[in-house]
């Protein structure tokens, strides 16, 4: 008998204590050990929590699922106040100066963004337009905390930056899997649109690899109709589990506001950046040298080309790496090591994903010959004329 009741107080105990992890692992994951929540990044610094595969779809509601997303990625979405200090005119002590165009002190330009904790270390991702040109950087967090940021690096090219401030404590997003995000998932925009104070608007994936928007040389966007407003450039997209899947960039809008078009940087290129950027100071691309558009339909029938798609080279730079392989004006590259290229956007990522100093098979179209081309690529230089790749 006292077994029996001893056994009872034991499975009781057991019961009551799973009920409770599970409580905490659903309303306050951030409670638990960091590493509870995911495999941290390689690099000592940052440390980046990277979400495990998704689970079988369960039945939560929307309105809880979305609640739960919001409570878990929402402190670690903070304002960015960034400004410019005022800049002297040289003129301005001159009389005549003076008396023909006034007194011209201007005063200090402040925007406003928002940025992502990323690591524990202080690491935040942003975009690069909120925070490009600024003197000061300050940091607000959802618990009341501020904080001076320190610029780490900027990557124009793909409109991200990284800040570092130094507070303990921090709230750390959790990465998701880029791999398992659809069109159709239901995500969430937070950031601080209109300087209003945090907001987390909802919507779904809309679409999935966007690009040819002139908004950034490598352009591999995620659309979404969450509303994303002034404000919200650097801010989190989550899925419906509170998981990093990008960083809200840009709308398209007529009237200033969300039009139901906002675009996100994928949470796989704001990874890669931010580790370059703070691992070397720069994000490592290569680079071969030569002018490409389109391959259009009419340019393949005048010239008789026996490929539809690929990328016409209207340029090749002299002694660069592409030129000292043999590619010429008029080539139409249908392939890169191995991997098929269909489009400008499609040739630029392939050849920015190509380690420095490597080599290269390039296929090519030329005429109604198809050869094979090895290119050495090269260091892509910082960011030229448009169009160079």
């Amino acid at each position: 008998m006292m077994m029996r009741r001893i056994w009872l107080l034991f499975s009781q105990a057991v019961t009551v204590a799973l009920a409770a992890l599970f409580v905490v692992m659903t309303l306050k994951p951030e409670w638990l050990p960091r590493s509870s929540m995911g495999v941290a990044g390689t690099l000592p610094a940052p440390t980046i929590v990277s979400a495990a595969p998704a689970p079988a779809a369960s039945g939560t509601t929307a309105a809880s699922g979305h609640a739960a997303a919001a409570r878990s990625a929402a402190p670690a979405v903070v304002s960015i106040v960034a400004t410019k200090m005022a800049r002297r005119h040289p003129l301005a002590d001159d009389p005549n100066f003076r008396f023909f165009f006034g007194d011209r002190n201007s005063q200090p330009q402040t925007g406003l963004g928002s940025g992502v904790i990323a690591s524990a270390e202080g690491y935040l991702l942003t975009n690069n337009h909120v925070v490009e040109g600024a003197d000061e950087i300050e940091v607000q967090l959802t618990d009341g905390r501020q904080a001076r940021a320190r610029l780490i690096g900027t990557d124009p090219e793909t409109d991200l930056a990284v800040l570092k401030i130094e507070l303990d404590r921090l709230p750390v997003i959790v990465f998701g899997q880029m791999a398992s995000l659809q069109v159709g998932d239901a995500v969430l925009a937070i950031g601080n649109p209109f300087n209003v104070g945090q907001t987390v608007t909802a919507g779904i994936v809309s679409a999935l690899g966007r690009n040819r928007l002139n908004l950034s040389t490598f352009e591999n966007f995620i659309q979404t109709d969450a509303a994303i407003n002034p404000g919200n450039s650097g801010g989190a997209l989550v899925d419906a589990r509170g998981h990093l899947v990008g960083i809200n960039t840009a709308i398209f809008s007529r009237s200033g506001g969300s039009m139901g078009i906002g675009f996100a940087i994928p949470v796989d290129t704001a990874r890669q950046v931010m580790e370059g950027l703070v691992r070397d100071g720069r994000v490592t691309r290569g680079w071969i040298g030569v002018e490409p558009r389109d391959l259009t339909a009419d340019f393949a029938e005048s010239f008789k080309l026996p490929v539809k798609q690929g990328v016409l080279i209207t340029g090749v730079l002299q002694d660069g790496p592409a030129s000292q392989a043999g590619l010429r004006p008029g080539d139409v590259v249908v392939s890169i090591a191995s991997k098929p290229v269909l489009n400008t956007a499609q040739l630029l990522s392939a050849v920015a994903a190509l380690a420095p100093q490597s080599q290269a098979v390039v296929g090519v179209q030329r005429g109604d010959k198809a050869i094979e081309v090895t290119v050495t690529v090269a260091q892509r230089p910082a960011p030229q004329r448009r169009g160079q790749r």
